[in-house]
């Protein structure tokens, strides 16, 4: 035996995709030439000062220097439960159906340790987040892929998925409005995820960290706004992006009370809670003026339109998405997403993320993340628009 050999888990990952990207970039920067990163979603805007005042008001508190509780502070998780009532009509019990979150990931990877027993299966949508495969795979289960693919609007096709499969699964994921496509699911569609889950006894896992970053006043839905949604399954949410807290890590779960229970026994065996000034934070953010919110939609709307108008007049074709700040842009013909993307970063110095990346089914597609400043953006389709691709 290899000293040192990784557990089998780790064997089982995916391999690195982009690792090939990475060895490229870098071998292009040597050159010298300007790259412009379009690949990694993290926003560039700065937190809000509202936000970091009370971060700063907080962290001088000696009360919040010690051990916080796993599930959250009753403020920060009542200050959810209002925000829930208030934007989607959902009413929630603070004590049984809402959990902080080290960031929403930390959540989804956590939840299949608390349901998915070896050998079980989670239902993954695909092209995806990556977490929600890992994290199965991390919990001894076996996934079972949805492809989402445009002729369906890159929703799932519950219909196809086998009586048997379905039988057997403990968790479906879901993401709307979802990374990588941009794609938005309406109620009509959460309402058959609920007969869905009604009927196979699954519990679903809606990742909902785009529902604020949506444009031309389009409105995304919560799946705990349809009826017996509570009853099967969670949602998850993450400050991140709303507020460009990326690197402050808090999110929260709510939803469906053994659901709550669960992840909670799993993160009070394994994390010691969010850091008590930063849940303050958040409270400050989701209680606060929400101008900020406004203002960050107004940003990125006028850089989705001029980098969609770029890439059309590159002969490249793109959606306008009514949520997040990707971009899916279907590769011309030709070429693979992988080859697509080094041509781009070859020849323009563009960073892009090939779809297969996230999925197999992301096969003939890349994606673009809006998280560079409007010039920039303006540079890169210019740039675009020199490759003649027309």
């Amino acid at each position: 035996m290899e000293l040192f050999e990784k557990a089998e888990r780790l064997q089982q990952l995916p391999p690195y995709l982009f690792k090939e990207i990475d060895r490229k970039k870098a071998e292009v920067m040597a050159r010298g030439v300007d790259i412009i990163d379009l690949g990694v979603g993290d926003p560039d805007l700065p937190t809000p000062p509202h936000i970091i005042r009370a971060l700063k008001k907080a962290a001088d508190d000696p009360a919040n220097h010690r051990y916080p509780s796993y599930s959250g502070i009753n403020d920060f998780k009542e200050a959810v439960t209002q925000w829930y009532r208030e934007r989607f009509g959902v009413e929630l019990d603070p004590t049984t159906e809402v959990v902080s979150l080290i960031g929403s990931k930390e959540g989804l990877a956590h939840l299949p340790l608390a349901f998915i027993d070896p050998g079980e299966v989670a239902l993954v949508p695909t092209p995806a987040y990556p977490v929600y495969n890992i994290a199965t795979i991390f919990a001894g289960g076996q996934s079972h892929f949805m492809p989402l693919l445009k002729e369906n609007s890159f929703l799932p096709d519950l219909d196809a998925i086998p009586d048997e499969v379905a039988d057997r699964a403990r968790l479906i994921f879901l993401n709307y409005p979802n990374n990588p496509t941009s794609a938005v699911a309406g109620l009509e569609f959460f309402k058959r995820v609920v007969e869905f889950a009604e009927k196979h006894r699954v519990l679903v896992c809606h990742d909902a960290a785009y529902t604020e970053m949506a444009f031309d006043g389009y409105r995304s839905p919560s799946f705990l706004e349809v009826d017996g949604a509570k009853e099967v399954g969670m949602e998850f949410h993450s400050l991140s992006k709303t507020y460009n807290m990326t690197g402050w890590r808090i999110g929260f779960a709510v939803g469906n009370q053994k659901g709550i229970e669960g992840l909670g026994a799993i993160k009070s065996n394994i994390d010691s809670g969010v850091f008590q000034a930063v849940q303050m934070a958040g409270i400050e953010a989701i209680r606060g003026g929400q101008s900020c919110v406004r203002d960050m939609i107004q940003v990125y709307t006028r850089r989705r339109d001029l980098m969609v108008e770029g890439l059309r007049d590159a002969g490249l074709e793109v959606e306008l998405p009514k949520a997040t700040f990707y971009l899916w842009i279907e590769v011309p013909g030709g070429y693979t997403s992988a080859q697509f993307a080094s041509r781009l970063l070859e020849e323009a110095g563009l960073v892009v993320t090939p779809g297969n990346g996230f999925g197999e089914p992301g096969e003939g597609y890349f994606r673009i993340a809006l998280t560079q400043k409007r010039e920039r953006l303006a540079e890169a389709a210019e740039r675009l628009k020199a490759m003649r691709l027309k």
